[in-house]
């Protein structure tokens, strides 16, 4: 495979501390100034950290007339959809359109276990929800993109393309686009979104895939079962924030399968769902080993779930690793 050139211009430093952070901010919003003027941009606002990084300095420079689009597809995790809401209309102040899509989503995934099918029903869905809020719109010349350097090398040698346009209807790939952050590497970016004054567990979000909770409750989704993978997720994230592991292990999520196993309640027999936890280090998830998490940890964890999520009766944790080379397990279930 060929090797991708370097393009970061000479003049960018690697960005690791909170003044070098504040340089670079101070010069994307000069340069988003001159880029806009007084041109409206849109931006489809998910909550992960370059997509909130790129809508921060975005505000930064222009204000009002920066409308960033959240859609809720029903699939984020617990108080992801109220945080990024009352992070962007009250903090950074832009015109913030949420889109509480969820039923759409789920009743068009009813029914569908290929994971391939989901993540197709799930993108399509959402661009079409984008497109539809975008017309809404008057004036709209710009198109915000929370695009970083690593996908600018892969688009170099073809693993995929540098951004994500090519996927939305003819009429929105017209706009221009303002890509602010598009010559740093992750951990930059969460050197500015921390100088910007994002909250921390915005800054420090965990890899989340795009079709979200839907590839960690396995087969068909199911209400219930997402239910039990949202509610158990935060349990998860809570105990590992406890126990002082928030930041230290690389990701770390709960898994709903679609099958059912036999457990106990008040001496009469269950038939619910089983919760697996997977923890794992990486360092750009083309591999990952496990995290061996204490025994104590573990048992706290696994009271808590079968305690607060009442569809469960059986929590396991994966231990599985990740090597290209070698029979073995994906990060993601599906």
């Amino acid at each position: 495979m060929a090797k991708a050139t370097d393009v970061r211009p000479q003049s960018l430093a690697r960005i690791k501390t909170e003044a070098q952070a504040k340089k670079f901010i101070e010069k994307q919003i000069e340069e988003i100034k001159k880029q806009v003027g007084d041109g409206k941009v849109l931006l489809a606002l998910s909550g992960g950290v370059d997509s909130s990084v790129c809508a921060a300095l975005i505000a930064k420079a222009i204000g009002k007339n920066l409308t960033c689009v959240h859609v809720n597809h029903g699939l984020l995790r617990k108080g992801e959809p109220e945080m990024v809401c009352k992070v962007f209309s009250k903090q950074f102040k832009t015109n913030l359109v949420y889109v509480d899509a969820t039923n759409k989503f789920l009743n068009a995934l009813k029914g569908v276990s290929d994971p391939e099918e989901k993540r197709k029903i799930i993108g399509k869905i959402f661009i079409d929800v984008f497109a539809k809020e975008a017309k809404k719109l008057k004036g709209v010349e710009f198109l915000g993109q929370g695009t970083i350097y690593p996908d600018i090398l892969e688009s170099k040698v073809g693993i995929k393309a540098h951004h994500n346009v090519g996927g939305l209807p003819k009429d929105m790939q017209k706009f221009a686009l303002v890509e602010p952050v598009k010559f740093l590497y992750k951990d930059e970016v969460r050197v500015v979104g921390k100088a910007l004054g994002l909250p921390e567990n915005m800054v420090n979000r965990q890899p989340f895939p795009g079709p979200g909770l839907g590839v960690r409750c396995v087969g068909a989704i199911t209400r219930d079962r997402l239910e039990a993978v949202r509610e158990s997720d935060a349990i998860l994230r809570d105990e590992f924030k406890k126990a002082g592991l928030e930041g230290k292990v690389w990701q770390y999520f709960t898994i709903v399968p679609d099958f059912k196993t036999t457990g106990m309640e008040n001496g009469k027999r269950t038939y619910k769902w089983p919760v697996v936890i997977r923890a794992i280090n990486s360092v750009d998830a083309t591999a990952a080993q496990p995290v061996e998490l204490s025994y104590k940890l573990i048992q706290k964890i696994t009271k808590r779930i079968l305690k607060e999520v009442p569809s469960v009766s059986r929590v396991l944790v994966d231990y599985s690793f990740k090597d290209p080379k070698l029979n073995s397990a994906t990060i993601e279930w599906e």
